[in-house]
């Protein structure tokens, strides 16, 4: 029988960061976590409709892009869990956590659906920036300001392949 979780940080972790700095930092990696579940869902969608004189080429790049996402996710959720946090895990949770905007029932042009996925990025790639020198100023955190160093450029050049495709 499952059991329902009271607390979303365990207490047994001792790895240098005070209990409310793990809790914060948790918080934050929970936000990216679902920031980057509907971009992959978004990219998917993408992949799975896209209408295009060029399909064949954004059906096999938008696969390359949610395959990358899909890494990032695992990786955040597990950077979660070594912090000490439970990484949430439901379409409910990811949507009340998230960030980015989805756009159900609507189906928009290959150009538009790249310049939307530029802009998740970008968005992304903005909220890591902010996250990371607080990781470091604030929570003394360098571990997870590295990890998000890292993923802030791995956004940043998905960013800048989409931004490529355009003419």
């Amino acid at each position: 029988m499952a059991q329902k979780i009271d607390k979303m940080i365990e207490d047994d972790v001792n790895i240098g960061l005070q209990e409310n700095d793990r809790e914060a930092v948790i918080s934050m990696l929970t936000k990216l976590l679902a920031d980057e579940y509907v971009l992959v869902t978004k990219t998917r969608n993408y992949h799975w409709n896209v209408i295009s004189p060029h399909f064949n080429d954004y059906h096999k790049f938008f696969e390359g892009q949610y395959d990358q996402l899909a890494v990032f996710i695992d990786d955040v959720a597990e950077r979660i869990r070594q912090l000490g946090g439970k990484a949430i895990g439901t379409l409910e949770e990811m949507k009340s956590h998230s960030r980015l905007q989805e756009q159900p029932g609507v189906y928009p042009s290959d150009t538009q659906m790249v310049k939307n996925l530029i802009a998740d990025h970008e968005s992304i790639i903005q909220s890591l920036r902010k996250d990371l020198a607080r990781c470091d100023e604030e929570f003394n955190d360098m571990g997870t300001s590295d990890f998000l160093t890292g993923l802030m450029e791995n956004h940043e050049k998905m960013a800048w392949m989409l931004r490529a495709t355009i003419p």
